[in-house]
């Protein structure tokens, strides 16, 4: 696997970006001391080597109403079945995140409900696709920490 070259600046650009995607390229080029020019040229290159996809937007998904965070694993009847699997449970939009893991599950995901109500029927929707043999479901009772900033912050570092 090869890795992509960032140098300092891209670093510092990327440091500020973590903070707030939508940050102008001219407030980045203002405290960095570089062109605005310069900020354009290397997002654009961290974009088409890969190092960025895109922005993103963070969602406070308690003010929609949807305050109940469960995590599902799922076992499989034969692991042949996974990317099938994977397929059905791409179309409930209520999973957020699924893993093919090692150990207890086949399969761990994130569901985002309502309720304990709206959950169930999440939970019955995954149990009912061809191939899961079961279910086993933990509720959060508090998501305490959810910050991939400062992992970011940390790799760009270590780089």
């Amino acid at each position: 696997m090869i890795m992509a070259k960032i140098d300092d600046i891209d670093k510092k650009i990327l440091d500020v970006l973590i903070e707030n995607t939508r940050t102008p390229f001219t407030d980045i080029a203002k405290r960095l001391n570089i062109s605005a020019g310069t900020v354009h040229v290397r997002v654009k290159k961290m974009e088409e080597s890969g190092i960025i996809h895109g922005s993103s937007l963070t969602v406070d998904y308690h003010q929609l109403g949807y305050t109940f965070i469960a995590y599902i694993g799922v076992f499989l009847e034969k692991t042949s079945t996974t990317q099938f699997v994977l397929s059905r449970i791409q179309e409930i939009p209520f999973v957020t995140v699924a893993h093919i893991t090692t150990g207890k599950f086949n399969i761990f995901c994130k569901i985002r409900a309502k309720d304990t109500t709206h959950a169930k029927k999440i939970i019955f929707m995954l149990d009912d696709i061809d191939g899961v043999s079961r279910t086993e479901t933990m509720i959060s009772l508090e998501e305490s920490i959810n910050d991939k900033k400062r992992l970011l912050h940390k790799v760009f570092q270590d780089l």
